[in-house]
């Protein structure tokens, strides 16, 4: 089976997706969404874990409009100015509804149970906090998110379980956001707030600057027991 899809979007076009499948079937899916450096190896990889643990792993193509199959890495200076060149030109509100409608096709794929979470990084880390708060998704957790600190005003929007990693040391992040996002997302009870003393940005990033091998353990453990709980949960239910 090609570990390509292709996702028809709202608006008449089409792009494509990473996908990635586990042995035992029908699954629960997990949208993958993306870093500023495109579906690489390191989101592909990310798809491919998410397999091994029992679920269908999918990680779109969100530039697509920009320019479509960019994939960078972060080892170069040239590839992290052409990284943030994407960035800046991405319209985020139009890769919420490109995040939806992958949703709206693994709902009704063959071998998913109906149950789709999302996962973010980076980039992703916003986009996977905005599908909790614009979508139906069951399940969210946020990477490292940049500028959650000034969308809090859409948490009384977070109807599912959503899982937030923040790293105390984040060069994006300031303290001072970092505090406005846990005292806005304190008293929401669909919100577990996990955070990382120490711990830079991207370090769940495997070959990063940041790579934090014992804090990327503890996050990812966190978030697959999360996702086999709410995603079972809402299963059963």
């Amino acid at each position: 089976m090609s570990n390509t899809i292709i996702i028809p979007s709202k608006d008449g076009g089409s792009f494509s997706a990473y996908i990635a499948m586990p042995e035992k079937k029908p699954a629960p899916a997990i949208i993958v969404a993306q870093e500023i450096f495109g579906v690489n190896k390191g989101l592909r990889d990310k798809c491919d874990w998410l397999a091994e643990q029992g679920f269908i792993a999918v990680c779109p193509d969100l530039f697509w409009r920009i320019e479509p199959g960019i994939e960078l890495t972060d080892q170069s200076e040239a590839e992290w100015a052409r990284a943030f060149e994407l960035f800046n030109a991405f319209d985020i509100d139009q890769g919420i509804e490109d995040l939806r409608a992958v949703h709206h096709v693994l709902k009704g794929h063959a071998d998913c149970t109906s149950k789709v979470g999302c996962i973010g990084y980076c980039l992703g880390g916003k986009l996977a906090y905005l599908m909790a708060t614009r979508s139906t998704v069951e399940a969210s957790v946020s990477y490292y998110g940049v500028g959650l600190d000034a969308l809090l005003d859409e948490a009384g929007s977070i109807a599912n379980p959503l899982m937030l990693h923040i790293a105390e040391e984040d060069e994006f992040v300031s303290k001072d956001a970092q505090e406005k996002i846990k005292a806005g997302l304190a008293d929401n009870p669909h919100v577990t707030l996990h955070s990382y003393e120490g711990l830079n940005h991207a370090f769940t990033r495997v070959g990063g600057k940041h790579y934090d091998a014992q804090g990327a353990a503890l996050a990812d453990e966190r978030t697959l027991a999360f996702l086999h709980h709410t995603l079972e949960k809402a299963l059963a239910a």
